[in-house]
């Protein structure tokens, strides 16, 4: 895709799921990508494989909650090739639970990740693009977000703060900058692995089993936004299973 060649893309959440997906198919269309993570293992084992294929990638260890590490990771893309031109803030959290649970760390948790992580990478990616006069923010929601279920509250709200976050950004951002959201439904990832509630886990495992779509449909859904001409701005676009409710 012309579209995407050549641009210089930061995804947060890259070491696995839908940030690795979109990281591969991405730099598989000539684009650079730049990853952030906490796990650098991870990182290094991906930038490697996407490197090995004849893709471009750096990464750097980058915990979302840590607005240091959020700016380190913009400062990578830009120090090391000029510019950037997209912002995936992909890293995402989902310790579901009832409110009655009362696991307010978790909560915490969702907060400082889900929706503190992206508007650290927007205080991280926008100054950038109001001096480059052109960027496009891409943030990853939930159908969660969409249909409120019991033991969603505040996964659901945390995608929903983000959602408001982004319609705002766009109608601040201007003729040159654009933000799409995506939000996705079951996907086939490790979000599970973050519920700290046993029973919920294994139910959120078996539905993916019984419905889960491919991450990489979901990075070709942010492929699709990315690739159109500047004056085309995808606002929002929600993907999820044929068979999910």
């Amino acid at each position: 895709m012309a579209g995407i060649a050549g641009k210089v893309i930061a995804i947060t959440g890259a070491s696995s799921g839908i940030g690795e997906a979109a990281a591969r198919l991405l730099a598989g269309r000539g684009a650079v990508v730049v990853l952030g993570a906490r796990r650098s293992d991870r990182l290094e084992t991906l930038a490697a494989s996407i490197a090995s294929k004849g893709g471009q990638a750096s990464f750097l260890v980058t915990d979302v909650r840590r607005r240091d590490d959020v700016a380190g990771l913009a400062n990578l893309a830009t120090a090391r090739y000029g510019k950037l031109d997209v912002l995936i803030n992909n890293a995402g959290i989902a310790p579901i639970s009832p409110l009655d649970d009362l696991r307010v760390d978790d909560w915490d948790d969702m907060i400082d990740v889900n929706v503190k992580g992206v508007l650290y990478g927007i205080a991280a990616a926008l100054p950038v693009f109001r001096r480059q006069g052109f960027g496009h923010f891409v943030n990853t929601l939930s159908t969660a977000g969409i249909k409120i279920v019991p033991t969603m509250a505040v996964y659901a709200g945390s995608k929903n703060a983000v959602r408001a976050i982004s319609e705002g950004l766009r109608q601040e951002a201007g003729p040159s900058l654009r933000v799409t959201t995506i939000s996705p439904g079951y996907v086939d990832t490790e979000l599970p692995s973050s519920m700290t509630d046993s029973a919920l886990r294994e139910q959120g495992q078996a539905s993916m089993k019984a419905m889960a779509i491919p991450a990489g449909a979901i990075a070709e859904a942010m492929a699709f936004a990315i690739a159109q001409p500047d004056n085309v701005d995808v606002g929002e676009i929600v993907i999820r299973p044929t068979a999910q409710a």
